[in-house]
């Protein structure tokens, strides 16, 4: 059974969105285009037009020759991309034109095609405000552009239109971005609430590492939020994950699990198994999975002396090493069965100590940035608990 990629399952729906985007632009532009100039000038009825010339199939080449390169950014997995290289290119080859066009001219401005509609409606399936705001933006900005280079008011109506339109698809945007929000608070509060039954299980068999988890995901999350390094939806699946990272306890013999006393070598080695045993447990869970080197690796040491794989320095994924100081952090800050917990200023020294040998450098500078956090945290957690 294939592990499932959230990253990939949101690619592949960008990539039916873009689809669907491309044949409703390209059918729209030159569908508008081929009845406007050709098929309505055959009626009696109809107004009469002009053939397009040179100045308007120049646009349809480059339009057209757009298209390779679409597909090659499909297959490159960048699909996000297509939607805004076609609005781009529209938008500016047809301010190009309108303007070289209409420049000087005695011809009163009448220029544009429905697809420009279709765009500002349709935008809202993205459920993507940036590109929403670049499309509804942008067209306007290209007919304000256009006016002040031929001077003619007739662009006043297509941009209140757009305005009108893009207020439309707006309202329909936030309906979709207030839907899907829904959707992503459920799941992440269905995962934790399924990650917290698990560890529960696992604090049966060991009561003196109750809260262990919670406190060491806790801590790991403030250190990498400090970092900057990711977002908020990066945060929530590395908590989630944090959450299970000694999940692989489960098979521990409780004998071991809960000894008071020091454990032999052999004992030890069974322990150490605990790191890839639960890696393997949720190499297929979604939104734990893409964060499983947290759990196999949070044993692992800067010096390479650590386990299951003795990885050394940045050989250990940044998530993993933060995780292993958090677990130090947490483990000698708590009672065991064997000893009484550390003061937090000792833990704080010994993590310290610890610099450049068991633990990241820079990391380490990072934990005393955020010490203050986790000392907050600690007291209150103890507060709440107690």
């Amino acid at each position: 059974m294939q592990q499932i990629n959230r990253s990939q399952i949101l690619i592949d729906q960008e990539k039916r969105t873009t689809v669907w985007f491309l044949w409703l632009f390209y059918v729209i532009y030159f569908g508008y285009d081929i009845a406007f100039y050709y098929i309505l000038p055959k009626f009696p009825w109809s107004l009469n037009t002009w053939l397009p010339g040179g100045e308007y199939y120049w646009m349809y080449i480059v339009m057209i020759g757009l298209v390779p390169i679409f597909i090659w950014l499909m297959k490159s997995h960048k699909p996000y991309l297509i939607k805004y290289i076609l609005f781009i290119t529209y938008t500016l080859i047809n301010i190009i034109n309108d303007v070289w066009f209409y420049w000087g001219s005695s011809f009163p401005y009448s220029s544009g095609n429905i697809v420009e509609v279709a765009i500002v409606m349709f935008s809202p399936i993205f459920v993507n405000n940036r590109f929403f705001y670049l499309v509804s933006l942008g067209t306007i900005v290209k007919y304000l552009i256009i006016g002040l280079f031929i001077q003619d008011s007739a662009v006043i109506f297509p941009a209140y239109m757009v305005i009108v339109l893009g207020m439309i698809a707006f309202l329909i945007l936030s309906r979709f971005i207030s839907y899907v929000d829904a959707v992503k608070t459920s799941y992440d509060k269905q995962i934790e609430g399924i990650v917290k039954g698990i560890i529960a299980t696992l604090e049966l068999k060991d009561p003196y590492t109750r809260g262990h988890s919670e406190r060491v995901a806790e801590y790991a999350r403030i250190l990498a939020k400090y970092t900057g390094r990711y977002k908020e939806d990066e945060l929530k699946s590395f908590y989630h994950a944090c959450l299970l990272h000694d999940i692989g306890k489960i098979n521990i013999p409780d004998s071991i699990l809960t000894k008071p006393g020091r454990l032999t070598d052999e004992e030890m080695e069974i322990i150490k198994t605990h790191p890839a045993v639960g890696a393997k447990a949720v190499q297929q869970v979604e939104g734990i999975a893409d964060n499983i080197s947290v759990i196999r690796h949070h044993h692992e040491r800067w010096d390479g002396k650590g386990y299951p794989d003795g990885l050394k320095g940045e050989e250990t994924p940044f998530l993993a090493r933060a995780t292993a100081l958090a677990d130090a952090f947490d483990a000698m800050t708590s009672s065991r069965s064997y000893r009484a917990a550390l003061p937090l200023e000792e833990a704080k020294r010994r993590i310290m100590e610890g610099r450049g040998s068991q633990f990241d450098p820079k990391l380490v500078d990072a934990f005393l940035e955020v010490f203050p956090n986790w000392v907050t945290y600690h007291n209150q957690y103890n507060s709440t608990n107690n």
